[in-house]
């Protein structure tokens, strides 16, 4: 399996309060979120297999912080936008809108990166593949 970057670009119809493991409880509004993460260990990308089965109800063990808003019911994994063979996390996330929770997704990072969930408007899918072209271009 390859690895690299990836984030889940994720739709909550209604809005929903999430407990967040140590980051506590947080109220998300409707729309759409994108959550970058990296995948270089000896699965790779398969990790988003896994967030896919938590998206879908198919596993309920939440190890990172986007395992609690993928298991929330009102919680849609619309699409996942890659970038194979590079470690573009903060970069792609630094491209990314402000996110609605400091610290969500970023505990390990390197970069001091604030947060690697983002709050997405029009066209979520587009801003996250552009995210991740001028993070491989280093734009």
């Amino acid at each position: 399996m390859p690895t690299g970057t990836y984030t889940l670009v994720l739709e909550l119809i209604d809005g929903a309060t999430v407990e967040v493991g140590a980051l506590g409880s947080h109220r998300f509004g409707p729309g759409h979120y994108a959550y970058t993460g990296s995948a270089f260990g000896a699965g790779g990308l398969s990790r988003v297999d896994r967030h896919r089965d938590l998206a879908a109800g198919e596993r309920e063990v939440r190890h990172w912080h986007v395992d609690y808003l993928l298991c929330h019911p009102g919680t849609d994994l619309r699409t996942v936008v890659t970038t194979e063979g590079e470690d573009v996390e903060c970069a792609v996330a630094g491209r990314l809108p402000e996110g609605p929770v400091d610290g969500f997704g970023a505990s390990d990072c390197d970069c001091d990166c604030e947060s690697h969930l983002a709050t997405l408007g029009e066209n979520p899918v587009d801003t996250v593949r552009a995210a991740h072209e001028r993070a491989r271009s280093g734009r």
